[in-house]
């Protein structure tokens, strides 16, 4: 381990980016707080780590940005769009949770997504983890809480994340196109890929938990499982291939139900 890396149940990490002293910052989903639903102090937490979520994702563009000068213009214009797109996701997201009551700091955050994504020294690897990984499974994500939100009798904060989703769909499909692009001009890309995506497997399988676990909460990791609806109709405008979409449709436990795949037509 270096100065520049951490090492959490023995999977070495980037370091955390800078926060300010009133957040806590911790290394694992276990030390953070968590409760079911979206009520109360269960509610803001969501948006907070969120918010908190954004905030990295705009440094991982913005390193890329500072890491590979030399990439294609058009590409660093779509991370400096990013850049903005997730600066504005912060900022609504902290403005909607003083709304609540809540406040920066109100709970502890961690920085995953920053210490696996920077680990990856090329520009296709951190787009894959990133973008095509970590977004366009917010994509699903986010396209269930909107929907939680909405049958909570708070609209307001459904439409805040209806509009983050929007953009984050971009975000995916700008990544999608341009992995492509390079994979085209160098097939070793692929290679570049595989190995990031192996890299998150590994740093994910270390990071599980038992489901007995509890949080910093005291809330069992079992009673924290939100049913994640894949988003279909916004992987495709994400430009996933229908195969893609499929596939992960397959993972997801609905293999049965997949025309051509064994189960119904």
């Amino acid at each position: 381990m270096t100065a520049t890396t951490k090492v959490v149940r023995g999977v070495t990490l980037w370091r955390d980016p800078a926060r300010e002293p009133c957040f806590d910052v911790v290394h694992h989903d276990i030390e953070m707080k968590n409760w079911p639903g979206v009520e109360g102090e269960a509610g803001r937490e969501k948006l907070h780590r969120h918010m908190n979520n954004e905030t990295g994702a705009i440094e991982i563009a913005a390193q890329c940005l500072a890491d590979y000068p030399d990439a294609p213009w058009d590409l660093r214009m779509r991370l400096a769009r990013q850049c903005a797109d997730e600066s504005r996701h912060s900022d609504v997201l902290l403005r909607r949770l003083r709304q609540m009551g809540g406040q920066k700091g109100e709970f502890p955050v961690a920085n995953f997504e920053w210490g696996v994504t920077l680990m990856v020294d090329d520009l296709p690897g951190r787009l894959a983890i990133q973008n095509r990984t970590f977004e366009a499974g917010l994509i699903d994500i986010l396209g269930t809480l909107r929907k939680v939100w909405r049958q909570s009798g708070d609209d307001t904060t459904a439409d805040v994340l209806d509009g983050i989703l929007a953009d984050e769909i971009t975000h995916v499909r700008f990544a999608n196109q341009w992995i492509r692009r390079m994979t085209e001009e160098d097939p070793s890309v692929l290679l570049q890929v595989a190995k990031a995506v192996r890299f998150l497997a590994e740093a994910n399988k270390a990071m599980q938990v038992d489901e007995d676990a509890v949080d910093a909460a005291g809330t069992k990791v079992q009673e924290l499982k939100l049913q994640v609806e894949i988003n279909v109709e916004g992987r495709l405008e994400a430009e996933f291939t229908e195969e893609e979409v499929m596939e992960v449709l397959k993972k997801a436990g609905f293999q049965s139900i997949l025309p051509g795949r064994g189960g119904a037509a």
